[in-house]
């Protein structure tokens, strides 16, 4: 039990740059304490003592401003941060190593008793601010779901849902447009990047400048193949290199 104890603080400390210390995180951390008081809920529960089960959580949720149904069940090193006003229904299930933020409601659609009604997290998912995930589907190991998002259908592994509804903006995508950007001294990355009009337009003039790189190395590969079959001909050495990409003007163009 204690070494649990001591692996949530230490979660605590690995994630959040604003915890300075382990006796600040256990006096000061709601996220800890609902953690703590869920788990003799969530035993009373299984040892079908209902109610309680149910009375510990309506302590903890008045004490933490945090509703975990005491029937839910949570990994190891799960971290809720913040977490005010965060709800927990009673068939859902969280991954160890996951990080929930204020305003999440895993909830459910269906009013069938017994049945699979809240959402399952992977392990290590992160879940933003104010985001919705209803219904009894899995979030993938390692996904992401944006700030305000209303998730409700399942998020492959590695993948990021934004909007409302929520769409999946596919990981190997993603990494890929990030590689190119960071190769060219710039980002595009935003925390509502697929529903932001201005990130829209930075991702698509990124692929589009990655794809000229592209082009242009082809170019330049078919401009050697003709400099070796002409004597006497001589390009520079370093041809390929002299057009950078502008980061700077781009963003003087898009006002940032």
């Amino acid at each position: 039990m204690f070494s649990r104890i001591r692996s949530d603080i230490q979660c605590i400390l690995d994630r959040d740059p604003a915890a300075r210390s382990s006796w600040e995180v256990i006096t000061c951390y709601p996220g800890l304490h609902a953690m703590l008081l869920h788990r003799p809920a969530h035993w009373c529960w299984q040892k079908d003592f209902k109610w309680l089960g149910r009375f510990i959580s309506h302590i903890a949720r008045f004490l933490t401003g945090i509703e975990i149904h005491p029937g839910a069940r949570i990994g190891e090193r799960v971290f809720f941060d913040h977490a005010m006003g965060v709800v927990v229904g009673e068939t859902a299930e969280i991954g160890d190593g996951c990080t929930i933020y204020q305003g999440v409601t895993l909830g459910g659609t269906s009013l069938y008793k017994g049945a699979k009604r809240h959402p399952t997290l992977g392990c290590n998912v992160v879940v933003g601010a104010g985001a919705q995930v209803l219904g009894g589907f899995t979030v993938g190991d390692g996904a992401k779901i944006g700030s305000n998002a209303v998730v409700t259908k399942p998020v492959p592994a590695g993948a990021t849902a934004v909007g409302n509804p929520a769409r999946i903006i596919a990981a190997e995508r993603e990494v890929l447009r990030e590689e190119a950007a960071s190769k060219m001294g710039f980002s595009a990355y935003g925390v509502t990047q697929n529903d932001d009009p201005l990130s829209q337009a930075l991702r698509g003039l990124i692929d589009n400048a990655a794809s000229h790189e592209h082009q242009i190395a082809l170019l330049w590969q078919a401009l050697q193949t003709l400099q070796h079959s002409r004597a006497g001909d001589c390009l520079p050495a370093d041809a390929a290199h002299q057009e950078q990409f502008q980061a700077t003007r781009l963003k003087e163009l898009v006002g940032k």
